[in-house]
């Protein structure tokens, strides 16, 4: 008998190593429609002129170039605005399990947007174990 290969999904919150207790690390943020659906864990940037988010990608120039934020849970904002909960500050995540804009593509963008994160005191480890 052949066996299905079953594939889990990412869970809500999965990239998540630590946060500040109470939930100090998040914010409720909107997620513009128009991006589609956006996984849990996907690297955001905050749009200046509307204060919702997109995913963050480095050629932008509307301010979500610079990455600030992760959602916890997937949505999908293809045709309409999306509130989710996301980690703003202060905590740990596990590097290999979120999800970039696909034009961060290389090492030298990875880390530049892990800094980015890193100023909002969200710092990426490149492990699961801090």
């Amino acid at each position: 008998m052949v066996y299905p290969i079953l594939t889990e999904p990412r869970h809500a919150g999965e990239f998540i190593l630590w946060e500040q207790g109470g939930h100090l690390s998040r914010d409720n943020i909107v997620i513009a429609s128009g991006q589609g659906v956006v996984k849990a864990g996907t690297v955001l940037g905050k749009v200046t002129a509307s204060g919702k988010y997109i995913i963050s990608a480095p050629a932008a120039a509307d301010g979500s170039q610079t990455p600030s934020a992760l959602n916890i849970y997937q949505v999908d904002a293809t045709s309409a605005d999306q509130p989710v909960a996301a980690i703003t500050r202060e905590a740990e995540i596990n590097g290999p399990t979120i999800t970039y804009h696909s034009s961060i593509n290389t090492g030298p963008l990875v880390v530049a947007a892990n800094t980015a994160l890193a100023a909002t005191d969200i710092i990426v480890r490149s492990r699961t174990t801090p």
